[in-house]
């Protein structure tokens, strides 16, 4: 080996690596052979470094992407239209002290159909642009096959498709979901069908569907398609309505009952047998200081019942018998006997929780309980508030009886979910929906307006005759502030044109209050449409059957509930203390709490 050789090969020996060699030597650069190859697999530290580097910042990009996913997915933003059931118990909460109400407010406590739910499978909305284009295939399927001179068949696919287009197109930015129709009916005159079909409004949360029935004038058009020509008002094509049932009574085989919504079904639900009774587990709320307060109390305290049945498993007993509070009432006075489903939607509450009548329960308690013997029906009775439901969980007892005999407010039902057993016990809030009947009445004040129209809520009463917690609201309601503030306040919205509809929500008691907007709107008040609660109306005659033929007043509360719907399905909304006072809602000085 030449010594050229052995340099070269001791340079590039692990030994020679390491020990450096000489002071001197420490400082040359390595020599390597020009003609032998670089080691097989050696990276160098440079480019290992970055590849390190870019795979940390891809881990961490994928990280962040997945993140993003999961908030985007999960996060739902507060509604900007109600609370959620969360804010309700927050703020009611609030107005408890000392564990008694303060004087009912003027506005509309929410209820269950008011919050998020999740819309029924079988209930799917279906998309206006899809039921357009569905419209518009099924009307040239048929091209070819029609002759344009003959007389209009209303059962003619076209007549269905050419309405289905067309309400796509007229009712696409009104919020309303076309659920279903029905096959068109012919109408008094040639060449015009009645159509009905069902519907919902995408600002109500409780996805309950509604009818409307309209006349449609139609001619035809080139080749074999249908032409709308006009369009009736809400519910105008009244031979789609369905025709009045007859009364079962044959002795009077021709007087026909009174018309009905079919759809809504409110009976009361029986024990089927003393079997069955025995093997039921129930919780029973004894009347007590509850009743005849406001229907916010009412509401409180009757969900706090069904939350701690719902929490020990057991049907609830509930007194379909109320008390309206003067604070809703027309004189100023208590009235007692008011039925339950004038005010809430007692089919729904069956369909979400188990709920028995209290009549029908006691008298099935008395007809089946043994006073002796193996039996018996077993009770417990349980004096006072303070007993939690926690305590109560392993009851094997048939009936928890809880019992209220105390002064006030020792006496509210809601105490019994105070303290710990506010953490433990869930307020049912989405099985309180508002009666249906009366919902229809909204639907048809707002059909009227073709769902399209401004509101505004003007609150007064009370409220505007105490200057000392109110300092400037009557001033700012007035009829020249009202003139003065509304248009502008309502040009803020793109949609606003002249003489557009505007609906008034109100407590103010003269109708004529509101004269001076009428220059500039066409002005829609609350009592505009009272034969929809007339004797003549379909509301009229399915309350006078709840109550066994005793007409029924439509009272203020109702008024509240009817009033506020409308308004919360306007276009645009003008609020009294957000937008027309700088007055706080509560009183002086409340604004920030």
């Amino acid at each position: 080996m030449s010594s050229s050789d052995q340099e070269d090969h001791d340079e590039d020996s692990p030994l020679f690596r390491g020990s450096g060699g000489s002071d001197g030597d420490q400082h040359q650069p390595r020599r390597r052979s020009s003609s032998g190859p670089s080691p097989v697999g050696e990276v160098p530290v440079a480019q290992s470094l970055i590849k390190a580097a870019s795979n940390v910042c891809f881990s961490l990009f994928v990280l962040a992407v997945l993140v993003v996913t999961v908030v985007a997915v999960t996060y739902q933003p507060p509604d900007p239209w109600l609370q959620s059931s969360a804010a309700i118990t927050t703020s009611l909460s609030r107005v408890l002290p000392n564990t008694t109400f303060l004087v009912p407010d003027d506005s509309l406590l929410p209820t269950g159909e008011d919050f998020n739910s999740s819309a029924p499978a079988s209930a799917a909305p279906r998309d206006p642009d899809q039921t357009a284009l569905a419209a518009a295939g099924a009307v040239n399927t048929t091209a070819g096959s029609c002759d344009p001179g003959a007389p209009l068949n209303c059962s003619d696919p076209r007549v269905l498709a050419a309405v289905k287009a067309f309400n796509a197109k007229a009712f696409f930015r009104k919020s309303i979901v076309f659920l279903s129709y029905e096959t068109p009916v012919s109408a008094p005159k040639q060449g015009e069908c009645d159509v009905a079909w069902r519907f919902r409004n995408r600002r109500e949360k409780s996805w309950r569907r509604y009818r409307d029935y309209r006349r449609f004038t139609l001619s035809s058009g080139d080749g074999c398609t249908l032409n709308i020509d006009r369009v009736g008002k809400f519910r105008s094509g009244t031979n789609a309505a369905r025709p009045p049932r007859l009364k079962g009574s044959s002795k009077n085989p021709r007087v026909a009952a009174p018309p009905v919504d079919a759809e809504i079904n409110d009976t009361i639900p029986i024990v089927g047998s003393e079997a069955e009774f025995r093997k039921g587990r129930y919780l029973y709320y004894m009347r007590g200081g509850d009743h005849c307060k406001s229907m916010n109390q009412f509401i409180w305290s009757f969900l706090c019942g069904l939350g701690e049945a719902k929490f020990l498993n057991r049907t609830f007993v509930m007194d379909l018998n109320m008390c309206l509070s003067g604070a809703h009432t027309d004189n100023g006075k208590d009235e007692d006997g008011k039925d339950f489903r004038y005010y809430f939607d007692f089919e729904h509450l069956k369909e979400t929780s188990s709920v028995v009548e209290e009549g029908d329960f006691l008298k099935d308690w008395r007809r089946w309980d043994k006073k002796k013997g193996p039996g018996r029906i077993t009770v417990r009775k349980v004096p006072t508030y303070k007993v939690t439901p926690m305590q109560l969980k392993r009851d094997k007892s048939n009936i928890i009886w809880r019992l209220f005999d105390g002064q006030e407010p020792e006496n509210y039902w809601y105490r019994v979910c105070e303290a710990r057993a506010a953490k433990v016990i869930q307020r049912p809030w989405y099985a309180i929906w508002k009666s249906k009947r009366l919902m229809n009445i909204v639907t048809e004040i707002a059909g009227r307006m073709d769902w399209d129209y401004d509101g505004v809520h003007v609150i007064r009463g009370w409220k505007a005759q105490n200057r000392q917690m109110y300092p400037k609201l009557d001033a700012d309601t007035s009829p020249d502030a009202l003139a003065d503030k509304l248009p502008n306040l309502l040009k803020q919205n793109s949609s606003f044109v002249s003489m557009r509809n505007l609906y008034i929500a109100t407590n103010e008691p003269f109708y004529n209050y509101f004269d001076k907007l009428r220059s500039h709107f066409h002005v829609h008040l609350l009592d505009d449409y009272k034969e929809l609660w007339s004797n003549t109306s379909e509301w009229y005659n399915e309350t006078t059957t709840l109550s066994g033929g005793k007409p029924v007043p439509f009272d203020a509360y109702m008024r509240v509930i009817v009033d506020t719907e409308v308004f919360y399905r306007a276009k645009a909304q003008v609020e009294t203390f957000n937008n027309l006072t700088r007055d706080c809602k509560d009183g002086i000085n409340t604004c920030n709490l």
